[in-house]
């Protein structure tokens, strides 16, 4: 199950996010997806981390099958050319990194390769 709240003034990205989630997690996972600006994500980041360096995206899992994601469409916008991407491909982007954190990857080689196969999977239904 999926709830999005959108906290900001900016239009909630349309993307498949129930659909990445569930190719993601698994159709039992309860996830929370909060869309903030910078003020809320260096708030979290600062509370949970100890800093302020997680400008994006942070995930939080709850329990195995519960998780919560908060997307910074500021930085999102930001730094989507940085990337190449699009700014809709970037959330899409930073959606599936959140949910493959909550999935239980870490950085790394393995981690980008999922990613990739997700992006080029998502990609052509946003298109």
């Amino acid at each position: 199950m999926l709830s999005i709240k959108n906290t900001t003034k900016k239009p909630t990205p349309k993307l498949p996010f129930a659909k990445i989630l569930s190719s993601t997690l698994g159709d039992g996972f309860e996830l929370s997806l909060v869309f903030c600006g910078d003020k809320k994500i260096s708030s979290l980041s600062e509370r949970f981390f100890a800093n302020k360096k997680h400008k994006n995206v942070l995930a939080f899992a709850l329990d195995e099958n519960m998780g919560e994601v908060f997307i910074n469409l500021n930085q999102a916008k930001k730094e989507a050319s940085l990337f190449n991407h699009s700014y809709r491909e970037h959330v899409l982007y930073l959606f599936i990194h959140a949910c493959l954190h909550l999935s239980g990857e870490k950085h790394g080689k393995h981690m980008e390769q999922k990613e990739e196969s997700l992006l080029k999977k998502f990609y052509k239904q946003i298109s």
